[in-house]
């Protein structure tokens, strides 16, 4: 349904354009767990931790229904959203549960450190020792490096994006899959020079530009982290040899054309990609309840490329 009158006052009042993020990203967390409860599920879940480089990476597995860890299952790496420095493995928890149950694979939550008490590269390092740790132990899920796949949502979605290119350019291993969605692609997300979307979409529609921008200032750690393919993508020179790709782009977002910008890129250079925009929706709906139309069709796509008939 397309977003009516009601609808769009509503979600002015929701945007709270003059918030400082910056100032209170404390309150954002305490806020966002309140608005997103752990609610224990109904299927088997595991905690677990990960050696990093001199931090344990808490990870959270999440089992379909009637399901077992000795079941060959096809392995989801998740990397939540939150603009770098909110959210956690408890807060999107739900969505993972629901992952799980709509995809019928073994989801891994990574409960990355956040920005800005750990700004950039942290939570990218954390990330890509996990996917290390899974796609170089094969045994550990008994499954083919075929079958593993990082997915995220917004932040998450640059950060898998950003893990299969450091994954490329280190040579440790190679990701053969990846879903982004939503993505933070790029770099620049001023309403003078940044994407369309950004000026049509970047205030009233609950995810602002300048939320964006503050999110990016708290999770950088220099400007010239700015010029940095792996805090922004998109901008990267070479983008060979990437995983098949799928990207999905909500349309009332600020954040859409970059995502879609960075899918096109991706196919410039070579890659597999499927780009599809979600009608009338909006940042952040794949946290929504697993019978909203935008959540079953997104939960369609994805199986549709996970057994490669999309």
């Amino acid at each position: 349904m397309a977003i009516n009158k009601a609808m769009r006052i509503a979600l002015k009042a929701l945007s709270y354009p003059d918030l400082d993020v910056k100032k209170n990203y404390k309150l954002h967390r305490q806020v966002n767990n309140i608005v997103r409860p752990y609610l224990k599920p109904r299927y088997t879940i595991w905690d677990h931790k990960i050696a990093g480089i001199d931090y344990e990476i808490p990870v959270r597995l999440f089992l379909p229904p009637d399901s077992s860890v000795k079941d060959k299952q096809k392995v989801l790496i998740f990397f939540h959203g939150g603009g770098w420095v909110i959210g956690n493995i408890d807060s999107y928890s739900n969505v993972c549960a629901h992952m799980a149950s709509m995809t019928g694979c073994v989801v891994v939550s990574v409960d990355y450190r956040l920005a800005p008490e750990h700004p950039f590269p942290c939570g990218l390092e954390d990330c890509y020792a996990v996917a290390r740790e899974i796609f170089l132990d094969l045994t550990l899920f008994g499954v083919d490096k075929e079958d593993i796949v990082l997915i995220g949502d917004s932040a998450g979605g640059n950060l898998a994006a950003a893990v299969s290119l450091k994954a490329r350019d280190r040579g440790e291993f190679k990701v053969t899959k990846q879903i982004l969605i939503y993505p933070s692609t790029h770099n620049d997300h001023s309403d003078e020079t940044g994407f369309p979307s950004i000026r049509e979409y970047g205030t009233d529609y609950l995810l602002t530009s300048k939320r964006i921008r503050d999110y990016m200032d708290l999770y950088r750690s220099s400007d010239e982290d700015l010029f940095n393919p792996y805090l922004a993508p998109l901008i990267a020179d070479d983008l060979s040899d990437q995983p098949r790709t799928l990207i999905i782009t909500a349309q009332y977002d600020p954040l859409r054309d970059e995502g879609e910008a960075y899918g096109k890129k991706l196919r410039e250079h070579g890659n597999t990609v499927f780009i599809h925009r979600m009608k009338d929706s909006l940042h952040g709906f794949i946290s929504l309840p697993k019978h909203f139309v935008h959540v079953k069709r997104s939960y369609q796509l994805i199986n549709e490329f996970l057994n490669d008939t999309l």
